[in-house]
C-alpha cells in the first residue's frame, strides 16, 4: 500500500469520527421514539451554520461548535413540541412520521439558504500546518476531530451506563409501556434524547465544517451514510452505530484509491453497503438495543 491510501485512510477514518455523532442521534431517535428520521441530517446543517455564525463573530472555533449545538438543541426541542408530540398523541403510523420528517428536512435546508445563502462558506480561522504521521499528512483539524469525537463518545458511553437518566432511556428503548408502569417519566426521556441527539448531530455538523465547506447540503449528503452506518450497527445500538460509521467513512474514502470509484460516487458505495447487509443480515451486525 502507498502513501495515497494511508492518506485516504486517515480522511475515512475523521469522516466516520464525524459520521459517528450524527449516527448515534439518529439511532437514538429511532430506538427511543421510534422516529426515522430524514430531517437529522438538516440539523447537522444547522449546527454548522451556527457555529459559523458565532465564529465569524470572533468567538473561539471550539467554543463557537458549543454554541451552535446549544441552538441547534432549542430548535429540536421547539420540533418536538410542536410536531413530534401532537403527532405520538395522535398515535401517527410510521409512514406518517417519515413524510412529515421529509418535509421539516426541507423547510429547514431552504430556510438555511433564505438566509445564509447557497454559496459554500468557511470558518475564519488561521491555515493549520499539517502533521506528519509515519509519512501520511494529517490536517490538525482532522486530529483534534477524531480526538474530540472519541470524548464525546466515551461521554455518551459513561451516560447510557452509569446514570439514571442513560438507564432510563434504555428503559423506554426496551418498553415504553413497562418503563412508565415503572414509574419512568417517559416525557423526560424524550427531551433528553432530543438534546443528546440534536447535541451530537449539531457537533458532528460543526466538525464537518472543519474539514470541508459549510454548505446547505452538506447534512443531506451525508443523511445516507447516516442511515446506513445505523442499519449495519444495528438500529437503535449507538454503539453499532459509531462503528458502523467509521466503516461507512473508511470505505467511502478507501474506494476511491487508484480511483476504484470516482469520488463523485463514492457516496453509492454507502448504499451498497447499506443494501447488502439487508440482503444478508437485515437486523445488522449487532444487536439492535441500548
Amino acid at each position: 500500500m502507498d502513501a495515497e491510501f494511508f492518506q485516504l485512510l486517515a480522511t475515512g477514518i475523521a469522516v466516520g469520527s464525524i459520521i459517528s455523532l450524527s449516527a448515534v442521534g439518529l439511532t437514538l431517535t429511532y430506538g427511543i421514539l421510534r422516529l426515522a428520521n430524514f430531517a437529522h441530517g438538516d440539523l447537522m446543517t444547522l449546527g454548522a451554520y451556527f457555529a459559523l455564525v458565532f465564529n465569524l463573530s470572533g468567538v473561539n472555533i471550539w467554543l463557537s461548535i458549543g454554541l451552535g449545538a446549544g441552538l441547534t438543541i432549542v430548535i429540536a426541542l421547539i420540533t418536538e413540541k410542536l410536531l413530534w408530540s401532537p403527532m405520538r398523541d395522535r398515535h401517527a403510523t410510521s409512514t406518517t412520521l417519515i413524510i412529515i420528517s421529509i418535509g421539516l428536512a426541507l423547510f429547514l435546508r431552504n430556510g438555511i439558504i433564505l438566509i445564509w445563502g447557497a454559496a459554500n462558506q468557511r470558518y475564519d480561522l488561521p491555515v493549520a500546518r499539517a502533521l506528519d504521521i509515519f509519512g501520511v499528512k494529517v490536517p490538525q483539524n482532522r486530529l483534534i476531530v477524531l480526538i474530540l469525537a472519541i470524548l464525546v463518545i466515551g461521554g455518551l458511553h459513561y451516560l447510557l451506563q452509569n446514570t439514571k437518566i442513560g438507564k432510563a432511556m434504555r428503559a423506554v428503548a426496551d418498553n415504553v409501556d413497562l418503563a412508565r408502569i415503572s414509574g419512568i417519566n417517559v416525557e423526560q426521556v424524550v427531551i433528553w434524547t432530543w438534546i443528546i441527539a440534536a447535541g451530537l448531530t449539531a457537533i458532528g455538523g460543526g466538525m464537518y465544517g472543519l474539514i470541508t465547506a459549510v454548505r446547505p447540503v452538506m447534512g443531506w449528503f451525508l443523511i445516507l451514510p447516516m442511515f446506513a452506518s445505523v442499519i449495519l450497527g444495528g438500529i437503535g445500538n449507538p454503539y453499532g452505530a459509531i462503528a458502523g460509521a467509521f466503516v461507512i467513512g473508511i470505505a467511502q474514502e478507501v474506494s476511491t484509491y487508484h480511483n476504484w470509484v470516482s469520488p463523485e460516487y463514492k457516496l453509492g458505495v454507502a448504499l451498497l453497503i447499506m443494501i447488502l447487509v439487508l440482503l444478508i443480515r437485515p437486523q445488522g451486525i449487532f444487536r439492535g438495543t441500548l
